[in-house]
């Protein structure tokens, strides 16, 4: 199964109970703002410890508190687009695509590839500043490809962008999900975004 999730966890003052199983390659978590969707996130990242249940991805056990496993956030993985990107100001467009390869390896897309893919290759000697949101995402998105994850987590990937950016962003990330079929869970708070990839669509909250 790509997700078995079930677990309670804490979403600032709320305490929040997810159940989430499903064999397809792309799921969508949908819910209001406070519903805890990043917690979530967080939580199978391994950046934030669940109070009970389990996290498996891929057959892989992230996290069972009844069997005491815990993965660090280091073995988990998980290549994490978080929602304000975090990429480095100091660093051009290809420095922040470079920092997050781990080298080459057989049949993966290099740095050049992943810049094609999406169409980043005219930029990567801009710096983060001199880059519309669209862009800056798609540059956060390539950083976490070239980590080799064993998964793809994306936090509200096409948030705050008119219809044209967020179009073209959905088109690039189902272009790099072609080339590398990654189990891939996002959440959002527009179900309309994610309709056209045949995520299966989950309701938190």
């Amino acid at each position: 199964m790509s997700f078995d999730i079930a677990m309670t966890y804490r979403a600032g003052p709320r305490v929040v109970t997810c159940t989430l199983a499903s064999e397809a390659p792309v799921v969508a978590v949908v819910g209001p703002s406070g519903a805890g969707k990043t917690s979530l996130l967080n939580c199978i990242a391994g950046l934030a410890r669940p109070r009970s249940g389990h996290i498996a991805i891929g057959g892989a056990r992230l996290f069972d508190a009844a069997s005491r496993v815990d993965l660090p956030p280091e073995h988990r993985r998980a290549g994490y687009v978080f929602q304000d990107l975090r990429l480095f100001p100091h660093l051009s467009v290809r420095g922040n695509l470079a920092y997050g390869s781990i080298g080459e390896a057989a049949g993966w897309p290099d740095l050049a590839e992943v810049a094609d893919l999406l169409d980043l290759a005219p930029l990567l000697e801009r710096r983060p500043r001199n880059l519309s949101g669209g862009e800056a995402r798609r540059v956060a998105f390539g950083r976490a490809v070239l980590s080799r994850p064993a998964f793809l987590l994306l936090d509200e990937p096409l948030a705050s962008l008119d219809p044209a950016r967020a179009e073209a962003t959905l088109a690039m990330i189902e272009r790099i999900r072609r080339r590398v079929p990654l189990p891939t869970l996002l959440v959002t708070h527009d179900v309309r975004e994610v309709e056209r990839m045949g995520a299966e669509i989950f309701a938190l909250g």
